[in-house]
């Protein structure tokens, strides 16, 4: 039986969803998704400073669960800058 989802509590949605290297056509690029719930914890964490323990009190979810989504978009951007990918933030 697979273990039902659960959500997390996400208090701001992107404005811009959508990132791509300067020059390329979309056409040519291959795009990596970034899932809403990876974006709201590189905002708590890079942007308003929390560490993984607070961040996971502001999504309402475990610590181990903020550091599988921060460790899987850090290494999405990390890709895409590299490699010379496009971003796109998918919203629930």
């Amino acid at each position: 039986m697979v273990r039902p989802k659960l959500w997390k509590l996400i208090s701001h949605s992107p404005k811009i969803t959508f990132y791509k290297p300067q020059g390329i056509p979309l056409k040519s690029l291959q795009t990596l998704e970034l899932t809403h719930e990876e974006w709201e914890v590189l905002r708590l964490k890079h942007i308003k400073n929390l560490d993984q323990n607070l961040s996971a009190q502001a999504m309402h979810t475990s610590r181990s669960t903020v550091q599988r989504l921060l460790s899987s978009a850090q290494k999405k951007i990390g890709q895409a800058i590299v490699k010379g990918k496009a971003i796109k933030i998918l919203k629930n």
